[in-house]
């Protein structure tokens, strides 16, 4: 099967197989080897590695995967993208496809069944619709897990490196900053993908800590502080969090908190670091 990289051979297949790209799903389909061979660089990936491929589309990265890894499980939403998957992967036998919804995949079950429980590599050039539910989705479960190496808007990418007082700064940047060390590899603009998309791109490698630079009593109550704080960002920590009905603490209580942590009760939830949201959190976690 020729390579999928080259555009020619990518519109080769979509006609072959007369293929309506679909909007609904976020289809862009990369057409620029170099963007591949950087983005499995990124990954390292190795023949010991057993890697989780989300969104394979035609089968592009998918191919150059299957010539690294041990064993690649792409998983597709699309079952129109199938028959076309069997025909563009038909010389590897170290790919499984499965035509599903991630967000609805035992993701740690297929960790147990093809790598014995080890950590796996996730690869992908995700749809910018899905992004932050994949990615939170992956570390929230607690999969064995490696390395997210993938494609996404170059906004999101921006968002989940950077620090307090930054307008991009988030509940992504410290979810994502919680349970990995993010690092842009490359910026990719979108004459790289057919059809092309409205914004740029970014690769972005998160590689996932063995244990969080934080430690907190309570993650999730952490993580509920955090959106509660973004979700408002023009209002005070004490107003925001007060307003908050899934929190239920008083103005009292906040404003101690932050005084115990050592901040201003006018301070803003852009400008606390994770440690800070760690220490308000084990200060209002109630007992």
């Amino acid at each position: 099967m020729a390579t999928l990289g080259i555009p020619q051979n990518t519109i080769a297949v979509l006609q072959k197989y007369n293929f309506n790209i679909q909007k609904r799903f976020g289809q862009n389909f990369l057409i620029d080897t170099t963007v591949l061979e950087r983005i499995i660089g990124a990954a390292q990936i190795t023949k010991e590695d057993c890697v989780l491929e989300i969104g394979p589309g035609l089968g592009t990265m998918t191919q150059y995967l299957a010539e690294r890894a041990r064993e690649v499980m792409a998983v597709e939403i699309d079952r129109n993208l199938i028959p076309i998957l069997e025909d563009t992967l038909s010389a590897y036998d170290n790919v499984t496809v499965i035509n599903e919804d991630i967000l609805k995949v035992d993701i740690g079950a297929l960790a147990a069944e093809k790598n014995g429980g080890r950590p796996i590599k996730v690869v992908a050039n995700l749809p910018y619709y899905i992004t932050t539910p994949i990615i939170m989705g992956l570390f929230e479960s607690h999969v064995p897990l490696q390395s997210i190496t993938v494609m996404v808007q170059k906004e999101v990418a921006d968002r989940m490196q950077v620090g307090p007082g930054t307008k991009d700064y988030g509940a992504l940047s410290l979810a994502v900053q919680y349970y990995a060390k993010p690092e842009i590899v490359a910026n990719v603009p979108p004459n790289c993908f057919i059809p092309r998309p409205n914004v740029g791109s970014a690769v972005i490698r998160l590689t996932r800590y063995e244990q969080p630079p934080v430690q907190v009593q309570d993650e999730k109550f952490m993580f509920a502080l955090i959106r509660a704080s973004f979700n408002q960002r023009r209002k005070t920590l004490v107003n925001g969090l007060t307003g908050a009905p899934e929190l239920h603490l008083t103005k009292e209580q906040v404003a101690t908190a932050l005084e115990q942590i050592g901040v201003s009760v006018q301070i803003r939830g852009e400008a606390l670091t994770l440690a800070q949201f760690a220490a308000l959190s084990d200060a209002l976690k109630p007992c």
